[in-house]
């Protein structure tokens, strides 16, 4: 903030150079952050590449939203009956989260790439390049152009910012949900898990509700005390250079 500002509690008004400037009045550009661009992606102003980058943003925040709800619904509910009635694979027999993957059989890997295509070639044509996003839908996406469903869009223009933003945010926090839940299923072999295997730090201290002694990347696996006392001797160091900075 200082280096572009000018000042550490700087107004972005000051900023002048901002790439803000040509997409700040844009959805999805809210409290607390406003128009949230630090890499400076859209500071040629370019709109076209900003469309671009919007609908990707809709697309990877629909999927999102589907796959954390996918990810928790077969915690309480699946189908009865056979997923792959050739493979003798019933639903109940798939696991939840990333271990699914390897008890999908390929024909059915191949036909959800095939509905994925369909969708992005056939479904969603868009209907306005100035919005991103829209295939004509309407409200709560009930439209279908390809069986010929049509859906009235909202006509209260507040009304349909307000969700149009809220669509934005939830796609955000999707997209940062389902990541969550990889990492999670990946590392303890549950979406849901929560390490609880033994460590020879877990009662130093530091070691802090509610996520215990934090050590993702396993750097204090070989119990090396050394190595643990050498880490936290430069985390303490770095801590107190930063609070006074």
């Amino acid at each position: 903030q200082d280096g572009l500002t000018g000042s550490a509690w700087g107004d972005w008004a000051n900023y002048t150079e901002s790439p803000l400037r040509a997409f700040e009045n844009e959805l999805g550009v809210q409290a607390p952050l406003g128009y949230f661009d630090p890499l400076g992606l859209s500071k040629d102003g370019d709109v076209e590449t900003f469309r671009r980058r919007r609908e990707s943003e809709l697309k990877n925040g629909r999927v999102a939203m589907f796959a954390t709800i996918g990810y928790m619904v077969p915690e309480y509910f699946k189908f009865p009956g056979y997923l792959a009635p050739s493979s003798n694979l019933k639903f109940a027999d798939v696991p939840n989260g990333i271990a699914a993957i390897t008890k999908v059989p390929a024909e059915g890997w191949l036909q959800w790439v095939a509905l994925c295509g369909c969708y992005e070639f056939c479904v969603n044509t868009p209907v306005d390049p100035a919005e991103p996003g829209n295939y004509g839908k309407g409200k709560l996406g009930y439209g279908n152009m390809v069986l010929g469903i049509t859906a009235e869009p909202m006509q209260d223009a507040e009304a349909r910012k307000r969700a149009l933003n809220s669509e934005l945010a939830n796609g955000r926090l999707a997209m940062m949900a389902i990541v969550g839940l990889w990492v999670q299923d990946g590392l303890f072999g549950t979406p849901y898990g929560i390490y609880t295997g033994s460590n020879a730090f877990e009662s130093e201290l530091g070691v802090q509700p509610p996520v215990g002694f934090w050590d993702p990347l396993g750097f204090t696996k070989t119990d090396d005390a050394a190595s643990f006392r050498r880490r936290r001797y430069v985390e303490l160091k770095h801590g107190r250079v930063a609070m006074f900075a």
